[in-house]
């Protein structure tokens, strides 16, 4: 999936959504909403964001994302590749840092397709 086809899916999750308003995973979510997207936070450490129920896995989703945007670390991202090809999405968007090679090479086995990208410079935020 290239990087346009992934911004016309109107659904999203963020794994490694957080309500600390410095971090990336707060602001990327932040951002897709903005820009109409429907976005479910995922984050097991959290339990809303900004009244936003935040899911503690991607299994716990009501619906299946078009795209789950990876803003965790290493040891997560791997375990979310499985939950993410059981759950039925499609892409992965790997932000930077998240984007390690044993994540991708896993998607990527898993018949995921991947973009290393960050949502906020395609997006256009600051």
């Amino acid at each position: 999936m290239t990087i346009e086809n992934a911004l016309k899916e109107n659904v999203w999750a963020v794994l490694g959504a957080t309500a600390n308003t410095n971090k990336f995973g707060y602001k990327i979510y932040m951002c897709l909403k903005k820009h109409g997207y429907k976005v479910y936070p995922v984050n097991p450490n959290v339990d809303n964001i900004d009244g936003d129920i935040c899911y503690a896995s991607i299994a716990e989703l009501p619906e299946i994302p078009g795209v789950v945007d990876f803003v965790v670390p290493e040891r997560v991202g791997l375990a979310a590749v499985a939950e993410c090809k059981e759950k039925g999405v499609k892409c992965l968007f790997l932000q930077p840092g998240a984007d390690k090679d044993s994540v991708v090479e896993a998607a990527t086995a898993a018949g995921l397709s991947v973009i290393k990208n960050c949502v906020l410079v395609q997006l256009k935020e600051d």
